[in-house]
C-alpha cells in the first residue's frame, strides 16, 4: 500500500492542471482500494458549501451540480465535523441525503475524510461501494494520507487560479508566513528565480587549472561588481549601517575567504563550477539548520553569492526582469539584500520569501526601508505566481494571491488610512510620552544592525533599551578584537549620551552560531547559548566587556545586560568578570566607573529567582520575544506553528505582571524589551503593570506614544484588571480591540480581520 501511495502521489503532484491531479487521484484510489467509487467535493467559502469536483463511479453529469451546505448529508458532516466518517450501511444514517443526479443509490458502504490545509476545511474525500463492508483501519489511513498530500496541491491551486469550475468564484487564496516588517502593500507578483542551480553542476576533471583559476576570478570580479552596483543604487535609500551588509558580501568574495577555497578545489582537480558548488554547499549545509537567527541569513548570504559567480561561469545572467512593474511584490525562494537592490525602489511595494526569518539580513533593511516583508512563506507554489495580482499584509504575515474585488477595496482603503495616520503621528514625536494625568512612561529603542540615527532620536526616546552587541560579530569572518569593538561601542555611547545605552553581552550558541564558531546540537533553542557560552569562554566576554568599559570612558551612560541567565551562579561569575575587567583597566592607567549591570528575564526559571537576582544587579529587562517562546513551547520564526506564539497569551501577561510587581517589592527597575512593547495595547498593560521603561524597534515609537499620550494611568490599570480575568487569548484580543475602540485608538492597532 505505501508503494501505491508514492506513486498516486507522484502522479498527482507532476499533473499538468488541478482537473487532471483530480481525474488521477480518484481513479488511482478506487483501483488501490478495490472500491466502485471515488469521489471528491471541494468546500466553498463564500457558498457554506460543498460542490462534487470529481469523480469514477457516479454519474459524470452531478459534477459541478451537486452542492451540499456544510453539515447536510454525509459529506457535509464530514466537512462539519472535521473527521473521518466509516459506514458500513450509510442510507441508515440520519444524515444520509440521496441525489438523484449522482445514481448512488445502489452504494451501501461509505468512507469519507476531510481534506484540511492549515486548519482550514477545503474539501472532502469519499469512496463508496454497492455491497455493504466496514472498510478496515487499513483502508481509513490510506485515506486519511491521500486527503493530506491533496491539501497541499489544492492549496496551490487555489493560489494560482487554476480552479475552472463556475461554482468557485474568484480563486482567492491566502498564504501564511512570518510577518518580518510591517505594513501593507497591493501588486503584481514578481518571481525572482535563483541565477544558476549549485546542486546541478556536474563534476569534471579540468585539462587547464590555471584556466579554470582565471575564469573563477573573472566571475568573481563581475560578481563584485553586481554587487556594488546593488549597493550604490541603495545608497539613498538606507543607512550606512545597512550599507554594511554589502561590504559583508565583498568581504566574502574576498581572496582569503570564497575564493582561496575554490581555488584550492581547482587545484585538487575539480573544475571551477564544481569547485564553487562543492565550496558553497559545504557552508550551507553546515549552516541552514539554523532557522531564525543571524546565523542562517549567512548560510543564505553564501548561497547567493555563489548562485551569482556560478550565473557568471555558466555565462548566464542572473534571472531577474529587465523591467519591472510599478507595484512590484518581489517573490522568490530566498531573497538577498543584493536582490532587493535590483529593484528601482519607487516600483518596489513588498517582498514574499520562502526562506528566512524576522531576524534576516533581507529582513532588517526591509524594514529600515519601509517595505512590508513576510518571510518563512513554506507552501508557496512559486513556478505558478509570476504576474498574478497580490496583496500583501506585513501586520499579519499574509499574502493574498487573486484578491476579490472586495478584498482589494479594503485594503486599498487601509493603505491610505495608515499613510495619512503615520504624516499625523509623525507632529506629535517630539512631545513627552506621558498620560493625560501626568504619568510619565519612558520610551527606548532597540538598535544592532540597522543602527537609527541618534540625532533623530535623541529627542524622542529615554536612551537606547537594548543594543545587540553580537552585529559585529555576526558579520566578519573571525572574533572583532578589543579595539574593533571599542569603536563600535564608542559610537553608540556618544551617539546617545548623555542618554543609557543597554549593551547587551554576546548572545549567540544554539542556534545563533557563528561561521568561525561551530556548535552542533540536536535541540539549539535548549542548548549553549547566551551566558552559557560566554561563561566557558571567558577570554572572549573579557575582550568585550574590556571593550564596552573603554568605549564608556568619560561618559557614564553604559548599562552592561547579561543574557540567557538561568542561575545566580551565572550572574555572579559574570560580574566577577566584570570587576577583574575594571581592575585591570585600572591597573593600565584607564579609571572606569562601574557601570550598572542588568540580567535579561527570558527563561521562565528566573521569574521565580528574582529576590536572589536582585541581590546582585542593578536592573532587570525582560526579553519578551524569547520568555513567550519558551513559556508557550513555540517557535515563533517557525510558520507551521507562529499562530500559537502570542505575546498576550494569559499565561505570559500573568508571568509579566508577577515579574512587575516582584520588581517594585525589590525597589529594582524592569524594562521589557520585545514585540510585546511595540504594540500600542500591549504597551498599555506593560505600564499598568509597573514596567519602568519600554524598548521597541523605532518604527514602532510613533504609535505607541500616540496610545499613551491618550490613556490616563488609571484607565490602563483599569483595563489591566478586566484583562487578567479572562483565559485565552482570543478574549484578551477581543476585549482590548473593543476597549481601544471607546477609546477611539482602533487607529493604532493592526488591521483585523
Amino acid at each position: 500500500m505505501l508503494e501505491v501511495l508514492r506513486r498516486v502521489i507522484q502522479e498527482v503532484n507532476g499533473a499538468r492542471n488541478l482537473d487532471a491531479a483530480l481525474s488521477t487521484m480518484v481513479r488511482r484510489i478506487r483501483k488501490a482500494m478495490q472500491t466502485d467509487v471515488c469521489s471528491f467535493y471541494l468546500y466553498d467559502k463564500e457558498l457554506e458549501s460543498l460542490v462534487l469536483m470529481e469523480t469514477i463511479g457516479l454519474r459524470t453529469q452531478a459534477v459541478g451540480r451537486v452542492v451540499l451546505p456544510l453539515g447536510e448529508g454525509l459529506v457535509g458532516l464530514v466537512a462539519k465535523r472535521s473527521e473521518p466518517l466509516n459506514l458500513e450501511d450509510a442510507r441508515s444514517h440520519s444524515h444520509f441525503r440521496y441525489f438523484e443526479a449522482t445514481g448512488e443509490e445502489r452504494y451501501s458502504s461509505f468512507l469519507g475524510v476531510p481534506i484540511i490545509h492549515q486548519r482550514h476545511m477545503l474539501g472532502v474525500l469519499v469512496v463508496q461501494q454497492a455491497e455493504k463492508r466496514r472498510y478496515d483501519d487499513e483502508d481509513e489511513a490510506f485515506l486519511v494520507t491521500m486527503a493530506a498530500q491533496l491539501a497541499g496541491v489544492l492549496a496551490h491551486a487555489l493560489a494560482t487560479g487554476n480552479l475552472s469550475r463556475p461554482a468557485l468564484p474568484g480563486g482567492q487564496a491566502m498564504f501564511k508566513g512570518v510577518a518580518a516588517s510591517p505594513g501593507m502593500a497591493m501588486g503584481e507578483a514578481v518571481v525572482i528565480t535563483p541565477p544558476a542551480d549549485l546542486n546541478s553542476v556536474p563534476d569534471l576533471i579540468p585539462s587547464d587549472q590555471e584556466y579554470e583559476i582565471a575564469r573563477l576570478k573573472e566571475a568573481i570580479g563581475k560578481t563584485r561588481d553586481e554587487i556594488r552596483a546593488a549597493a550604490e543604487r541603495l545608497v539613498n535609500r538606507i543607512s550606512s549601517q545597512e550599507l554594511a551588509l554589502f561590504d559583508v558580501y565583498q568581504q566574502m568574495l574576498g581572496e582569503a575567504a570564497l575564493s582561496e577555497e575554490v581555488e584550492k578545489r581547482i587545484r585538487e582537480g575539480q573544475w571551477a563550477p564544481g569547485a564553487l558548488a562543492d565550496v558553497v554547499r559545504r557552508h550551507v549545509q553546515y549552516l541552514e539548520r539554523v532557522d531564525d537567527d543571524y546565523l542562517r541569513e549567512r548560510a543564505a548570504d553564501i548561497r547567493d553569492l555563489g548562485r551569482r559567480v556560478l550565473a557568471h561561469l555558466q555565462e548566464d545572467t542572473p534571472s531577474t526582469p529587465e523591467t519591472y512593474p510599478d507595484n512590484a511584490i518581489l517573490v522568490g525562494d530566498e531573497i538577498s539584500v543584493a536582490m532587493l537592490g535590483e529593484v528601482p525602489r519607487d516600483k518596489l511595494k513588498g517582498l514574499v520569501s520562502v526562506r528566512g526569518s524576522s531576524t534576516s539580513h533581507v529582513a532588517i533593511v526591509a524594514r529600515a526601508m519601509g517595505i512590508p516583508t513576510v518571510l518563512g512563506m513554506v507552501d508557496l507554489p512559486l513556478p505558478r505566481l509570476n504576474g498574478a495580482p497580490v496583496v500583501l499584509d506585513g501586520h499579519r504575515g499574509r499574502l493574498f494571491v487573486r484578491p476579490a474585488a472586495e478584498l482589494q477595496t479594503r485594503y486599498a482603503s487601509l493603505i491610505a488610512e495608515e499613510k495619512v495616520l503615520s504624516e499625523v503621528l509623525e507632529h506629535e514625536q517630539d512631545l513627552p510620552s506621558e498620560t493625560p494625568d501626568g504619568y510619565e512612561m519612558p520610551l527606548m529603542v532597540n538598535t544592532g544592525l540597522a543602527v537609527d540615527a541618534s540625532a533623530l532620536l535623541k529627542s524622542r526616546i529615554g536612551g537606547v533599551g537594548l543594543y545587540r552587541t553580537e552585529v559585529p560579530f555576526m558579520i566578519t569572518e573571525r572574533f572583532p578584537g578589543e579595539k574593533e569593538q571599542m569603536r563600535m561601542y564608542r559610537e553608540q555611547l556618544e551617539g546617545f549620551a548623555p542618554l543609557p545605552v543597554v549593551m547587551r553581552t554576546l548572545d549567540i550558541g544554539g542556534d545563533k552560531d557563528l561561521p568561525y564558531f561551530p556548535i552542533e546540537e540536536a535541540n539549539p533553542f535548549l542548548g549553549w547559548r547566551g551566558m552559557r557560552v560566554t561563561l566557558d569562554h571567558p577570554e572572549v566576554l573579557m575582550v568585550q566587556l574590556r571593550a564596552m568599559l573603554k568605549a564608556s570612558h568619560g561618559l557614564g551612560n553604559l548599562y552592561v545586560l547579561f543574557p540567557m541567565i538561568t542561575n545566580v551562579e551565572e550572574v555572579d561569575e559574570a560580574i566577577r568578570l566584570l570587576d577583574r575587567a575594571i581592575l585591570e583597566l585600572g591597573e593600565e592607567g584607564m579609571s572606569v566607573e562601574r557601570p550598572k549591570v542588568g540580567v535579561m528575564i527570558e527563561v521562565p526559571a528566573t521569574i521565580y529567582q528574582m529576590d536572589a537576582l536582585a541581590k546582585r544587579v542593578d536592573f532587570f529587562s525582560v526579553g519578551s520575544n524569547d520568555l513567550t517562546q519558551y513559556l508557550l513551547a513555540v517557535d515563533r520564526n517557525n510558520p507551521r506553528v507562529s499562530s500559537l506564539y502570542d505575546a498576550l497569551h494569559p499565561a505570559l501577561l500573568g508571568a509579566l505582571q508577577e515579574l512587575a510587581q516582584d520588581a517594585k517589592r525589590l525597589d529594582k527597575p524592569i524594562s521589557l524589551c520585545g514585540e510585546l512593547a511595540g504594540d500600542p495595547a500591549g504597551a498599555l498593560l506593560l505600564m499598568a503593570m509597573g514596567f519602568t521603561s519600554l524598548s521597541m524597534n523605532a518604527p514602532s515609537l510613533p504609535k505607541v506614544r500616540a496610545a499613551i499620550r491618550r490613556v490616563t494611568l488609571a484607565d490602563a490599570q483599569a483595563l489591566l484588571d478586566e484583562i487578567m480575568q479572562l483565559d485565552t487569548p482570543v478574549r484578551v484580543h477581543e476585549h482590548l480591540n473593543k476597549r481601544l475602540d471607546e477609546w477611539q485608538l482602533s487607529h493604532l492597532l493592526p488591521p483585523r480581520d
